[in-house]
């Protein structure tokens, strides 16, 4: 699982990041203000399955209020494989251990922060048999949370970064 200290992380367009995650989320978030923005942070993760593999994404989403924003991403791969409600409540736990990493430096820089999950709110689409669990997991860490349609960091720009 993603934490702070793994240095796969890099920015959208590739790059690694020089620090580890923590580091450089705290620097962005230093850089970002002293331009006098004010900043929002949202994470998900997403995921895709491709034959025997289920490849994963994890987002660090940085909106700067009414500035456009920036991400930091990380991928990784698992050969385990998931039932569907597995793999939506194993990408809740990407997120959060994140979050929880990063939570103190949110709190320090007064900084907003949600979770996002890729978990549709309509009782329709398979995803939502783990809507209640997800919803529980992550308001039961003490972070807000997003779901679909709502839930852009997951939805969009993890899905985004799955190869």
């Amino acid at each position: 699982m993603p934490n702070s200290t793994d240095s796969r992380w890099r920015t959208f367009s590739g790059e690694g990041l020089k620090l580890p995650v923590k580091e450089a989320v705290e620097a962005a978030i230093v850089r970002e203000r002293s331009k006098g923005y004010k900043l929002k942070v949202c994470i998900g993760t997403d995921s895709q399955v491709y034959g025997t593999e289920t490849e994963f994404a994890t987002v660090i989403v940085f909106l700067r209020e009414k500035q456009g924003g920036f991400m930091f991403l990380h991928n990784e791969r698992h050969t385990k494989p998931y039932s569907i409600k597995e793999r939506m409540l194993v990408e809740v736990a990407m997120s959060i251990e994140i979050a929880y990493d990063l939570c103190e430096l949110f709190n320090r820089y007064d900084v907003d922060m949600e979770v996002h999950a890729d978990i549709n709110t309509n009782p329709q689409f398979r995803s939502n048999e783990a809507l209640r669990d997800a919803m529980g997991y992550i308001l039961g860490m003490g972070f807000a949370f997003k779901a679909k349609p709502e839930a852009f960091a997951s939805s969009s720009c993890a899905n985004k970064a799955v190869n």
